[in-house]
């Protein structure tokens, strides 16, 4: 997977935050299971370890896959006995929830925004593109799971709502994408789910091998990825169309 080649080192920064915080609370009895997501937290220090373990988790999830990993293995990775790791969470699909959660909480509303505020369906589907990319920066590990744990996730009725969030989002994008069929702005003999998914698909793979730092920015990134989606490689099309803006 995308994350293994900075993986270890990751694991091992956030194992060792997770360990010092936790060591001595760490007396290898499990509290009850059963106990809510958010016990066990006490104030800055408890968010600070829960989001160390969020990132380390789905640093593991990302590589292993959700169902090869075990609370055993995250105690592990985290530097403590299985039982300090229920001091913060109930489980590992809890883990996940926050992870999720996260991610689907900023990100759909702001695709939502996009459609209310209306413009023209190229200017609404750029901003939309722009969106999916800016998640990548804080939410690249969650996007990378969902990609990989997504249809298994999908079949745990207290993961409905990842099902839920796609089929939302797909529905906002396709609107775009019809709008700008009957606006002449988009070919008329575009199919707008196949376009969809094409888009889709084409940002998220983006997702495995961005890096922030490296040699594009994501604004570069975007730019770049608009102009080939909308105006495709062919330089006389890209020609034409800067003379027709000029």
């Amino acid at each position: 997977m995308a994350k293994k080649e900075n993986g270890g080192r990751g694991r091992a920064a956030g194992a060792g935050a997770v360990a010092d915080r936790d060591a001595a609370a760490d007396h290898g009895d499990a509290p009850d299971r059963r106990r809510s997501a958010s016990e066990g937290t006490d104030g800055r220090g408890g968010s600070e370890r829960r989001a160390a373990l969020v990132q380390l988790a789905a640093d593991m999830f990302a590589e292993r896959g959700f169902k090869a990993t075990t609370v055993r293995d995250l105690a592990q990775a985290a530097g403590m006995l299985s039982g300090s790791l229920y001091h913060h969470f109930d489980s590992k699909e809890s883990i996940m929830d926050e992870l999720l959660h996260a991610y689907i909480n900023e990100l759909l509303p702001e695709y939502r925004r996009v459609v209310q505020e209306g413009g023209s369906a190229r200017e609404m589907l750029s901003r939309l593109v722009a969106a999916a990319f800016g998640s990548f920066e804080r939410h690249r590990p969650a996007i990378l799971v969902w990609q990989s744990e997504g249809a298994h996730l999908k079949e745990i009725p207290r993961f409905a709502y990842v099902a839920e969030a796609e089929a939302e989002t797909e529905r906002l994008w396709i609107r775009v994408i019809r709008r700008g069929i009957r606006s002449g702005e988009f070919r008329d003999s575009l199919d707008a789910t196949l376009a969809y998914r094409f888009i889709r698909d084409v940002v998220w793979v983006a997702a495995r091998w961005y890096r922030p730092g490296g040699r594009l920015t994501i604004r570069q990134l975007k730019t770049q990825y608009l102009s080939i989606m909308l105006d495709g490689i062919d330089s006389a099309a890209v020609t034409e169309r800067a003379e027709v803006t000029a």
